[in-house]
């Protein structure tokens, strides 16, 4: 059935609106704009923050850790940081002793026993732990030759890798692979191999490890070695914790950008090249994800290149770029370098060991690259719990000679026991010669300089005050190391009649002290508290060692080292 169609109206027949009669200002419209735009963003950022924690979520928060040259001159002090930026560390590097030696060693220089006597690596890696930081240790470098170069077998290599990382405890390794050691692909098949073999191993265990591969980069990314060594590690099984590129000493033109931004472009290629290395490999990563398994370590201030130098606000611009990104790890090389070099080093163009290079304050750069990487590289071995380990022949960087402290337990020191101190107990009356060890408290202290009856852990005011040295706890397991000593004679008895020439060596009190200048009448006593106008210098107890154990140390006064 068909009804009678209504009849067309204008405007003016239109049924009335609540908003009838009214126009829409240009102030509302744009009001609307506003609010529409806010939303959105909200949303495409609320979004955005979901899929960081998404892919966070049960992994480790961003972490930075500093590089320490752990064998280099004057020793730096990593068991006792002067910051939080300080407390975790990247300890470097553990090579092979020789190129056909497949022995671990620091710096081609320690084996793992010489370590722990001379650098007391494994108690000062105690001592860190024991005030709440933590040491990863990193094999390789640009230096000697890496372990998978020098062992040729496959289940060798291995069991050298796993010799440090028992010994050290380690939950979360570093392979710094660069130079020689990087082209080398049947010594890279062999560091896969034995990779996945060893993270299969502690993953049965209930300990697993974490593995990050330390990679050169160029400014547009990988280079195609550094690509292929990822192949390799995916192809075996290895479960990377993540890619840390040397974002340093490109030697390229720089095309006028600082670092940071030249950083900043080498890790965005770095992002895409290592997604489409896992899209190769069978998985497919969000980009949240791969930023999570991307890190950046700088060298600090002056680089190998004289024209790169990296300054605190390329540390500032890269970080936040990090903070941003949600990058696994931030690190710098190196925490001795990260202080002023001062007005006596002429040439701050060049490299140094012990500074940057640039205007600064000391410990600047951990402090502006750590700023919101608050994570610990022991957390990273997806929820391994840190172990502790146990007493045995190895060692162990556990201590165990001080009461367990903690809400209700006793922090009072355990007894020192001779029969398990690594060194002489301290004693009141002894003079100890500056570099002399002694357990106190269940603890081992070095002396700064000579001195008599100064109580090792007596509170003092500042470091300066003190004439010991902290190291670190005793540990499981340790025997009483016997100290060399000067056989009877070896010098003359200080005389206050006797004229001494510059060279000349006495004995006093059972120290050894040689004269800096001509001298009469000066006692060797007032060297301590003048050790610069006395002209007196005492020996150390390296150099009584060296002494004790040639055979043609003379009896008569000698010229000095």
């Amino acid at each position: 059935m068909s009804g009678a169609q209504p009849m067309a109206r204008g405007p003016k027949y239109r049924a009335a609106g609540p908003h009838d009669g009214k126009r829409l200002s240009f102030w509302r419209v744009l009001l609307a704009v506003v609010v529409v735009a806010v939303v959105a963003a909200v949303a495409v950022f609320g979004f955005q923050i979901f899929v960081v924690d998404q892919a966070r979520a049960g992994g480790a928060a961003p972490w930075f850790a500093g590089y320490v040259d752990a064998t280099v001159t004057p020793q730096y002090a990593f068991e006792s940081p002067e910051s939080d930026a300080q407390a975790d560390v990247v300890l470097s590097f553990v090579v092979a002793e020789s190129a056909e030696a497949c022995t671990p060693s620091w710096g081609a220089a320690y084996t793992l026993d010489a370590a722990a006597q001379q650098l007391d690596m494994d108690r000062r890696i105690a001592r860190l732990r024991q005030i709440g930081g933590d040491a990863i240790v990193s094999f390789g470098g640009a230096s000697n030759v890496e372990l998978a170069t020098a062992c040729t077998d496959v289940d060798d290599l291995e069991k050298a890798y796993a010799a440090v990382v028992d010994r050290y405890d380690l939950s979360t390794i570093d392979l710094d692979i660069e130079a020689d050691d990087l082209t080398d692909a049947v010594a890279g098949q062999r560091r896969a191999e034995a990779l996945a073999a060893l993270q299969a191993e502690r993953r049965a265990a209930g300990t697993p490890l974490a593995v990050w591969v330390t990679l050169p980069v160029a400014q547009n990314g990988l280079t195609p070695e550094g690509e292929y060594l990822v192949t390799q590690m995916l192809a075996a099984g290895v479960d990377l914790a993540g890619v840390n590129v040397m974002t340093m000493d490109y030697g390229t033109d720089l095309g006028g950008r600082s670092m940071g931004e030249v950083a900043i472009g080498a890790l965005e290629a770095t992002h895409t090249q290592l997604g489409e290395l896992y899209s190769k490999a069978g998985t497919d990563l969000t980009d949240a994800s791969l930023w999570a398994k991307l890190g950046a370590t700088s060298m600090i201030g002056q680089n190998d290149i004289r024209g790169e130098v990296f300054g605190l606000a390329d540390a500032t611009e890269l970080n936040t770029f990090g903070q941003q990104k949600q990058l696994g790890r931030l690190s710098a090389w190196s925490l001795n370098r990260d202080t002023p070099c001062g007005p006596n080093y002429l040439d701050v163009r060049t490299v140094s060991n012990q500074c940057s290079g640039v205007d600064q304050e000391a410990g600047q750069f951990a402090d502006l690259l750590s700023a919101g990487f608050g994570g610990s590289p022991s957390a990273v071995a997806a929820g391994a719990p840190q172990s502790t380990a146990t007493a045995g022949s190895t060692g162990s960087p556990t201590p165990s000679a001080t009461a367990e402290t903690g809400p209700g337990r006793s922090t009072d020191p355990l007894p020192d026991d001779p029969a398990t101190s690594p060194y002489p107990i301290w004693s009141l009356g002894t003079t100890y010669l500056a570099g002399s060890k002694v357990v106190w408290h269940g603890t081992v202290y070095e002396a700064k300089w000579w001195n008599l009856g100064e109580v090792p852990d007596q509170p003092v005011q500042s470091a300066g005050d003190t004439p010991w040295t902290l190291i670190g706890p005793v540990l499981p397991g340790e025997t009483p190391y016997q100290a060399s000593t000067l056989p009877e004679g070896t010098y003359p008895e200080w005389s206050g009649a006797a004229v001494y020439q510059e060279g000349d060596r006495v004995l006093f009190k059972g120290v050894p002290f040689v004269a800096k200048w001509w001298t009469q009448g000066d006692s060797p006593a007032a060297t301590a508290p003048d050790s610069d106008g006395s002209p007196w210098l005492a020996l150390t107890a390296a150099q009584v060692e060296e002494i004790a154990g040639s055979a043609s140390t003379a009896v008569s006064p000698t010229p000095a080292p």
